[in-house]
């Protein structure tokens, strides 16, 4: 671990990756039209004190998931806990059509959408609105030049650490373990928060609930071994 500081390039972090894949089905193409316009967010007005407003059912518990990408678990998540409001943001395009797909086929009245980057999200979202915050399997750009990129830096999680509230948690995922070891030096360093685990398994498996994603499986039979960390706001 290292006590320097991260070089902050700017006043937001961005969520670095690439923006599209293959070509967009007509149903996706459709659902973008449609669908997404009712999920996303108007940044032109300032965000409601009450983030729970924005769903149907006034949702007394809030989740935050930054960068989703085939939404398996967004969406799992969803269904778990109907009660709850979730918002995805990814700036991915394929990755939007997918959770835009299982959103209409299972009639999800409790998710919303960033398509974008996530960083333009956080720093719109009002003060402790969420109990929870899950980065999975962030790109761990392995080369040291380009660390700078990493999503977890000193800013991001003061950033992150504003919108969640007192006792909240950011949930963080990676089959990286130099990403691992990376995310510990600043969360250990930071002020606000704390590294819930007490031993090994905490870590080493999955927590309560969790749903497995595409890219673990893919992960785990090409031999990297994922680990799972909770951090608590202080």
């Amino acid at each position: 671990m290292t006590g320097d500081r991260d070089p902050i390039d700017s006043s937001q972090r961005a969520f670095f990756g690439r923006k599209k894949g293959h070509p967009l089905r007509a149903r996706q193409i459709e659902l973008f039209e449609d669908l997404l316009p009712k999920l996303s967010f108007d940044f032109s007005k300032p965000a409601p004190a009450d983030l729970a407003s924005l769903f149907p059912h006034q949702p007394e518990t809030l989740r935050l998931e930054i960068g989703f990408g085939g939404a398996e678990h967004l969406i799992a998540q969803a269904l778990a806990h109907l009660d709850a409001g979730f918002i995805g943001a990814d700036g991915f395009l394929n990755a939007v059509g997918k959770a835009l797909i299982a959103i209409d086929d299972n009639d999800l009245e409790n998710v919303r959408l960033h398509h974008g980057d996530a960083s333009e999200l956080i720093d719109w979202l009002p003060a402790g609105a969420f109990t929870r915050i899950d980065l999975l399997y962030p790109d761990p750009w392995p080369k040291r030049r380009q660390w700078k990129r990493r999503f977890i830096q000193d800013d991001t999680l003061v950033r992150l650490a504003r919108i969640l509230k007192p006792g909240g948690e950011l949930r963080f995922a990676t089959d990286i373990a130099s990403y691992g070891s990376y995310a510990l030096a600043r969360i250990m360093r930071s002020p606000d928060f704390i590294w819930t685990a007490e031993v090994a398994d905490d870590w080493r498996k999955p927590w309560a609930g969790w749903s497995r994603t595409r890219y673990e499986a893919k992960a785990i039979r090409e031999g990297r071994t994922p680990n799972y960390f909770i951090f608590r706001k202080k």
